[in-house]
């Protein structure tokens, strides 16, 4: 009996490798994604590239939304040729993107580089869904995808905690990182993954897309369904102000060394760790909380949340996140950040994946699947307008440096602009005020109060939870509620 009941709960190797395969990915992944915002702004005298907010903005929203509408494409096309051929273009597609990355200087350079990832990355999301999705029946599906998201979480953790040592060497260490990550990945791909089975499709490739793009066509005829998108866009646009705008805000106003010495006292080897030789910890290290909180926390809340109607869990975890998303740019003291971070992370676990299931609740019966399919429509749209958010909204509200300009023009004093060199600027402007750092920077908080930037983050968050409950009410007319079981 016992032997019957462990051969029905096994997975194939495939299923392992797949799994096995995504961590690395996201390792490379979020190693790379969490320095990205301080990477792009930094300052050119530090190695960084020295980009504006505005640019950064532009740069993060635009790829990263490209980079979730794509699969539609790539998924059709690893049907076509199958999914082992089609992970060897990715990776290597990746691993020249993120070896790019690292050693191009120029905007349009990063642009280009940063669309090469994206396109790698593309290429691959699908797949590993899609196999673990064959390599599991009904009876094997829930854990299956159960060790599945966990995996993503551990790469998701692990990947910052090693970029951060890196960067402290040098920036371009990380995006190496990242192509070894690959690398890895293009070894497990050649000795132990094999084609799922029924994997391929005979079925010509342009005819395969013109079914897709028939069948995004019907839903986006589907208003109600789309009124419903644009809803979680304001969702999704909220969540990437954590990627996007908290690593600056972090970097240019809050004093980690508070965290530094909690973990002091708790050991010295884990400050050592952690932190870096100055007393301070990495703004990745601290957004690598959030990760942390989901891997400890994401059997419990979803215990919770199970008992709740989809619709509840969304609103109120919406509420929770943006609570938590707003708090992590209220304060300068590291600490009360983790703790934000972790309110934002269940607020996170209790909406994100509800999303996906409320789809199914209020799409057409014969659609359900079709529909489920274009919940990447609003991610793709949260990055898009995250991008402005974070480039446009927090450069003229809390960068430093914009506000900085603004107070040395208050007073009459001229220093040439930074032209990426920030280090530098900041130095000559201490210099001219007769300030050292911090006086500078608590002159600046105290006059412009940059923390205000929480107020998009509430606004945001709160009205998409608000709207989302009227929809329910009075456009789906509860029946999301209704039919609960």
């Amino acid at each position: 009996m016992k032997n019957s009941k462990k051969k029905k709960l096994s997975f194939p190797g495939t299923f392992w490798s797949a799994n096995t395969m995504e961590l690395f990915e996201r390792l490379a992944w979020y190693g790379m994604f969490l320095i990205l915002a301080l990477y792009f702004t930094g300052s050119k005298d530090e190695g960084a590239l020295g980009f504006s907010q505005s640019q950064k903005g532009l740069l993060l929203g635009v790829v990263s939304g490209i980079l979730y509408v794509l699969p539609i494409i790539t998924g059709t096309i690893a049907d076509k040729f199958g999914y082992k051929k089609i992970l060897y273009v990715s990776y290597s597609i990746l691993i020249i993107g993120y070896l790019l990355m690292g050693y191009v200087k120029s905007y349009g350079g990063m642009w280009l580089a940063f669309m090469i990832v994206a396109i790698g990355a593309a290429l691959f999301k699908p797949i590993v869904s899609a196999t673990i999705a064959k390599t599991t029946n009904k009876k094997t599906s829930s854990i299956g995808f159960g060790i599945f998201y966990m995996t993503v979480n551990i790469g998701s953790f692990i990947g910052p905690l090693i970029a951060s040592h890196l960067r402290n060497t040098s920036w371009q260490a990380v995006f190496v990182m990242s192509a070894i990550s690959i690398a890895i990945n293009m070894i497990l791909v050649s000795v132990f993954f094999k084609e799922p089975v029924k994997n391929k499709t005979t079925e010509k490739l342009g005819v395969a897309l013109t079914k897709v793009f028939r069948d995004i066509y019907t839903v986006l005829k589907d208003l109600k369904f789309i009124f419903f998108l644009i809803i979680i866009i304001g969702f999704w646009t909220m969540y990437f102000q954590m990627f996007f705008s908290l690593p600056n805000f972090i970097d240019q106003w809050v004093d980690t060394t508070t965290l530094y010495n909690f973990f002091h006292n708790i050991s010295p080897k884990l400050a050592e760790a952690l932190g870096t030789p100055q007393g301070t910890v990495n703004p990745e290290i601290i957004l690598d909380f959030d990760a942390l909180a989901i891997i400890v926390l994401q059997l419990l809340i979803s215990t919770i949340v199970m008992r709740l109607k989809p619709v509840i869990s969304i609103i109120c975890g919406i509420i929770v996140a943006s609570i938590g998303g707003a708090l992590t740019f209220a304060f300068d003291n590291a600490i009360y950040v983790v703790i934000a971070l972790v309110i934002f992370a269940i607020g996170e676990m209790a909406s994100s994946p509800k999303i996906t299931e409320y789809i199914g609740r209020i799409a057409p019966p014969k659609n359900v699947g079709l529909y489920i399919g274009m919940s990447f429509l609003p991610v793709a749209g949260g990055n898009f307008l995250g991008g402005i958010v974070s480039g446009f909204g927090y450069e003229r509200l809390s960068d430093k440096y914009a506000l900085l300009a603004k107070y040395l023009n208050l007073k009459g004093i001229h220093i040439p602009p930074p032209n990426g060199n920030y280090d530098s600027y900041w130095k000559a402007a201490c210099e001219k005020l007769n300030m050292n750092s911090h006086e500078l920077t608590t002159l600046l908080w105290n006059n412009y109060h940059p923390q205000n930037f929480w107020y998009v983050i509430a606004i945001i968050g709160i009205a998409s939870a608000l709207i989302l409950f009227l929809y329910n009410l009075f456009v789906i007319k509860n029946k999301a509620v209704k039919n609960n079981d």
